[in-house]
């Protein structure tokens, strides 16, 4: 038999029975085929298509924005033309992961949306429920309910794409309804690129525009590989570079949403840094390659874990690793309680070690310490830095100390010049680490007429001696 014949046969039985396929593993690394003919480059994507466009569906927001006019900052004129709230629709695409009605899509599509509805392949139309908005892996879950089953894609969790594979994203650009565009895999563990948190996108040159973001990126086995969420253009339109987010992180959100638990926000609570090649000259390495230890915050997972200062970090779960954005995805994919497997480099030897999934120590939204009496400090709320809240308000998570929150207005410190973000070193000569310290040297003194202050304002040291009048 012919091996344009084979190829044939193997087609027919992909476009012609897709759950058959299901069972022959026709998609698996050794058995990508490349096209060798005329007649091969031929074949049609429409039996995919048929099984995994009516999953895709059209997501309708509304929401509620001030139109700020010109005038708005004028002390005058702001008074005469004030900001009247108008409504705002935009469009996005979704895709149906559960025939119980689940839809996963992007959390830009629907953030601080009023109303929300999806359309299906077939027209109709049902109101969606929220169960799940999270921001910083820029993902939302959705459910509408229906008396009968959905079409649905499933996720594909057992094989990684690679770069090369053929593609095809399904969403609805521009408005102009459902549309389907086809491409390869053109890049893996984007990290420097978005808004995400733990970001590690599949890059495509399947063409994505505004509108298909949460739409579907399927591979030639009908099955979820990433969720559509944007592009890198100039012009606003695709340019061939689309981004994707990775299955993994997508099935970690819908699961967390369909549990009702608490999405945690991993941290690893270890500074990693590219290794360049004078780094891997310096350790004796014959190529640069993995991540450098070059800081771990105590009794963090990365402490736990066993990791130490100087190792490097050439992996995570089998996956390598080039910077601190690529483990972080690794542990964001992983649940409360498991351990991600570390390869790491230390010294001459390569060890496994098994990091803890923790969140970052401390609270997100800690208690505020209002200080009163007379002393500088008189009028501030503090609070105490964590890598939890730190991570919460986008300051340096290995950031500690004490910071001021906000400063009353016509207060004692807001006439020495005290500034929300602000952090106190000391006071008095004596070093604030915690609250506890800020509030018994402000007890302790109060009254007195000189003090000196030590404080840290965006990075520049400044230090004062303050005199009570």
């Amino acid at each position: 038999m012919s091996i344009m014949i084979k190829h044939l046969l193997l087609a027919s039985i992909l476009f012609a029975a897709p759950a058959a396929a299901q069972d022959i593993d026709l998609a698996s690394a050794q058995d990508r085929i490349v096209p060798e003919s005329r007649v091969e480059m031929q074949l049609s994507f429409a039996p995919i298509v048929r099984e995994v466009a009516p999953a895709v569906v059209n997501v309708f927001s509304r929401r509620v924005v001030n139109n700020q006019n010109r005038f708005a900052n004028d002390p005058v004129f702001s008074r005469m033309f004030r900001s009247q709230p108008r409504e705002q629709n935009s469009l996005g695409s979704g895709v149906i992961v559960d025939q119980s009605g689940v839809i996963v899509t992007n959390y830009h599509v629907v953030a601080d949306a009023t109303e929300l509805r999806v359309v299906l392949a077939d027209r109709r139309e049902f109101e969606a429920e929220v169960l799940l908005t999270d921001e910083a892996t820029d993902l939302a879950v959705l459910k509408i309910e229906t008396d009968e089953p959905l079409p649905m894609l499933p996720f594909n969790m057992t094989d990684d794409p690679e770069v090369g594979d053929l593609v095809l994203a399904i969403g609805n650009p521009f408005g102009v309804g459902q549309t389907v565009t086809s491409g390869i895999v053109s890049a893996l563990a984007r990290t420097d690129v978005g808004q995400t948190d733990f970001a590690s996108f599949i890059q495509t040159d399947a063409a994505i525009n505004p509108g298909n973001s949460g739409g579907a990126l399927v591979d030639m086995r009908g099955q979820l590989i990433g969720v559509n969420s944007m592009i890198f253009s100039r012009s606003g339109g695709s340019n061939g570079i689309g981004f994707a987010i990775p299955v993994e992180m997508v099935r970690r959100v819908v699961d967390t949403a369909l549990s009702e638990g608490e999405l945690i926000r991993p941290w690893l609570g270890a500074r990693l840094q590219p290794v360049t090649g004078d780094i891997a000259s310096s350790f004796g390495m014959v190529r640069p390659r993995g991540a450098l230890v070059s800081e771990i915050y105590p009794r963090a997972a990365a402490d736990d874990g066993g990791l130490r200062q100087g190792d490097i970090v050439l992996a995570v779960d089998g996956h390598e690793i080039s910077n601190d954005a690529g483990a972080r995805f690794r542990l964001a994919i992983r649940g409360a309680g498991e351990a991600a497997r570390f390869t790491v480099l230390r010294g001459e030897d390569e060890l496994e070690l098994d990091v803890p999934v923790l969140p970052a120590p401390g609270a997100t939204t800690p208690e505020l310490l209002p200080v009163e009496g007379r002393n500088p400090l008189s009028g501030v709320r503090l609070v105490q830095l964590s890598p939890a809240f730190n991570e919460t308000v986008g300051l340096d998570p290995f950031l500690d100390g004490v910071v001021v929150m906000n400063v009353q207005r016509r207060s004692v410190a807001a006439r020495y010049g005290f500034r929300p973000g602000d952090r106190l070193i000391s006071l008095m000569g004596q070093p604030i680490e915690t609250l506890d310290d800020a509030a018994s040297i402000a007890s302790r003194f109060d009254g007195e007429r000189e003090w000196p202050i030590v404080l840290d304002r965006r990075g520049q040291r400044y230090q004062p001696t303050l005199r009570l009048y």
